[in-house]
């Protein structure tokens, strides 16, 4: 097999978010959910491949580690070109792993420059003056701010990154790339001329990333959010539309929820004001032993069964951190991907099919828990939110993992509810 590109995703939403934007490129594309073995094996015909990793917050040393690892399997199925696929927050933190990552892979394959751009203005993300928005709002006054891990206490990505490398950090304006590709080429051959090694650009809009994809078609590493990922796609030669995969409409259908981001907290206030089954984990009753997931099971078990239902451990930013202060961070992290990673793997064995998963963390929880490497992306139910499809592990079962940022408000309910 011999792919146009090869991603590294540096968490499992973010796998398939990218993954999804290749999709709309018309490029066939696979996942793959976490660094991949010699043995394994992609769909056949596939176009594109994303490895998600669980990278974003581990240290530094495991996270260069298995990039490197994930970008040899890429280059061993035939890809020419890595993009590297962070969050459109630009989630990190002053010691990496954005920096530390992108220099590894840039170094492995002797590469002077890349490009890097974080915007995705479908879902509001925009980079203007080197400064990250969120709709109209600097990152860094807005809610996104607030992440559990990697607080985003500042916009100015040129100061963010350069605080990552020891090389050199430069801008590359609007008013450039609203010259065109050539424009934006030359530019990026000045900046490495000059020194520079990270170019950050400016995106308001689709077309922006277009032709910052359509520049950085000759640069063996590419790094940014799904909006570029989606540019560069679409400046490979066509390859027709991608071929549709079927939702499972047989078996059950449910939520697990681990994000505490405004949108999930609003999703799942939607869901149970549609009048359907909600379950709130208690983290800290099950760190004292009482058996939460049992529990959670017979409620389950109890619904009925042509109906979805949500199991969440999400809460307010004030419930988080009394949480928090009572586990520490780490730990109420840890025990949230462990319940709900086992909730997952009985679901399924109790007759889910259709499984959406909401939080980064959580989707690399349960896909590890029910033992699921590949799947093929579908169509999206919202920008940067697409139905999979396991192939080989689990057969007919559908996965949608969604960051916790994404997705409309009554995403839970349209997403599922309408399946039936």
């Amino acid at each position: 097999m011999t792919l146009r590109i090869g991603c590294i995703a540096d968490d499992f939403t973010g796998g398939t978010d990218v993954a999804a934007a290749f999709r709309r490129a018309g490029l066939r594309t696979a996942l793959v959910f976490g660094a991949p073995e010699d043995t394994t094996a992609l769909p056949a015909g596939c176009d594109a491949a994303v490895v998600a990793l669980k990278s974003r917050s581990t240290p530094v040393d495991e996270a260069v580690a298995d990039s490197l690892a994930a970008q040899r399997w890429l280059w061993s199925r035939g890809a020419a070109q890595v993009y590297f696929k962070y969050c459109s927050t630009f989630d990190s933190t002053p010691q990496g792993n954005i920096g530390p990552v992108t220099d590894a892979l840039m170094d492995a394959v002797g590469a002077g420059v890349t490009l890097h751009c974080p915007a995705s203005p479908p879902n509001g993300r925009t980079v203007y003056q080197g400064h990250l928005f969120v709709h109209d709002q600097l990152l860094s006054d807005s809610p996104l701010r607030h992440h559990p891990l990697n607080p985003m206490t500042d916009s100015a990505l040129v100061r963010l990154l350069s605080a990552q490398t020891r090389h050199h950090v430069a801008l590359l304006d609007w008013s450039t790339v609203r010259r065109g590709v050539a424009a934006v080429r030359d530019a990026v051959v000045a900046h490495q001329q000059s020194g520079v090694r990270h170019v950050i650009a400016d995106a308001l809009t689709d077309e922006d990333l277009a032709v910052l994809g359509a520049a950085a078609l000759e640069l063996p590493v590419v790094a940014g959010a799904a909006g570029l990922a989606e540019g560069l796609g679409h400046a490979y030669p066509a390859a027709g539309p991608a071929a549709a995969e079927t939702l499972p409409r047989d078996g059950r259908a449910a939520v697990l929820a681990g994000s505490c981001s405004a949108r999930t907290l609003e999703q799942i206030a939607q869901f149970y004001a549609a009048g359907l089954p909600s379950l709130h984990l208690d983290v800290l009753a099950a760190a004292t032993g009482r058996d939460v997931i049992g529990e959670a099971l017979a409620w389950n078990d109890e619904q009925d069964p042509d109906l979805p239902v949500l199991i969440y451990a999400s809460a307010s930013s004030d419930e988080l951190a009394a949480v928090q202060a009572q586990l520490g961070v780490a730990e109420a992290a840890a025990r949230v991907e462990e319940l709900l990673g086992t909730l997952a793997a009985h679901l399924v064995e109790r007759g889910v099919r259709r499984l959406l998963v909401a939080g980064g963390e959580t989707s690399g929880a349960v896909t590890t828990a029910l033992g699921v490497r590949a799947v093929l992306v579908g169509e999206e139910a919202d920008p940067g939110v697409p139905w999979t499809y396991a192939t080989t592990e689990h057969d007919g079962l559908a996965l949608m993992l969604k960051s916790g940022n994404f997705g409309a408000p009554d995403l839970f309910v349209r997403a599922l509810a309408e399946t039936e």
